[in-house]
């Protein structure tokens, strides 16, 4: 339920409302609109890769050649973002805070990157598409992207003063996800029809197992 409704104080009760898809919490890190429906990519790793791997040490002889190991970096995470283009995705999905470089690339090439995605909505995204996240530094990293979402929709949102993510994804199951909009004069107001709506609906849950059986 706390990925499936956003709680927005100072409107009206009234303006509460139900929205197909989901909503995420957080602005874009870039947006590129396109029109359509959308390839999108699910990641839970950084894209641009370190200079050593986790654990081991990095040791470099000059300044010459760390700058060599930068320009390498800089120059295979802009390959990472090519293939992206290349297999026509325009949406990246991150557990994780990117850096800039990956941003600046993002934004030359036409995909929108939406960031810093909590557990929660990784294994919703992952129930609701059926794709698992994408490695960018498998094996064939040339090859095409098959771990990839459709997006019917994906768009800026506002929410009184926050800024979110308003995003429809082509369902692989019989759960169509909507986000249910939360208004109230006051954060305690929102807290308290949420806990009634839960409540609510966890009843109605219930209510339909015992009948099922």
């Amino acid at each position: 339920f706390a990925e499936l409704h956003a709680a927005v104080a100072g409107l009206p009760v009234a303006s509460s409302r139900v929205l197909p898809g989901l909503v995420l919490r957080r602005d874009f890190a870039a947006y590129c609109p396109a029109g359509g429906d959308l390839r999108a990519v699910l990641v839970t790793e950084a894209l641009r890769p370190a200079l050593s791997a986790s654990g081991t040490e990095f040791v470099v002889d000059s300044e010459g050649q760390y700058q060599a190991s930068l320009c390498w970096i800089t120059r295979r995470t802009e390959a990472v973002m090519k293939r992206l283009q290349r297999n026509n995705v325009k949406l990246l999905l991150s557990s994780v805070k990117q850096e800039e470089v990956v941003i600046y690339y993002a934004r030359l090439y036409g995909v929108s990157v939406v960031e810093c995605l909590s557990a929660e909505e990784v294994a919703l995204i992952c129930e609701i598409t059926g794709v698992s996240p994408y490695a960018p530094f498998g094996d064939n990293i040339d090859g095409e992207i098959t771990e990839t979402a459709v997006a019917t929709f994906c768009q800026p949102l506002l929410l009184g003063s926050k800024r979110c993510v308003h995003i429809g994804f082509t369902s692989v199951c019989a759960f169509q996800p909507h986000c249910l909009i939360l208004c109230g004069p006051v954060e305690g107001v929102n807290e308290q029809h949420a806990a009634a709506l839960q409540g609510a609906l966890t009843m109605l849950q219930q209510l339909f197992k015992t009948v099922d059986r």
